[in-house]
């Protein structure tokens, strides 16, 4: 018998929010669950991240500039302010 949890199943929706994950689990699931959105033609995902120290939003920024199908990324502009990022995915080009 192990210890290890059972995998969640996430739903593709164009919002991931982290609070329920482990931060050494992100460079994974940030990529898996991007190349999920654009397989289902997303072009824009959510990622909440909290606002906190900040950690974990540098984490998800530094996996976004690592990661050839993301156009760009900014803070969200709404009332999530700096707990959320939005990235624009590139879906046109499959791989």
């Amino acid at each position: 018998m192990t210890d290890e949890p059972n995998p969640q199943e996430l739903p593709i929706d164009g919002t991931l929010d982290l609070h329920t994950f482990r931060p050494q689990d992100l460079g994974d699931l940030i990529p898996d669950y991007i190349d999920a959105c654009r397989e289902q033609d997303i072009s824009q995902i959510r990622i909440i991240h909290g606002k906190g120290t900040g950690n974990l939003r540098r984490s998800v920024h530094a996996l976004l500039d690592r990661n050839p199908y993301v156009e760009s990324y900014s803070l969200a502009h709404d009332h999530s302010g700096w707990g959320a990022t939005v990235a624009v995915l590139n879906i046109k080009e499959k791989r």
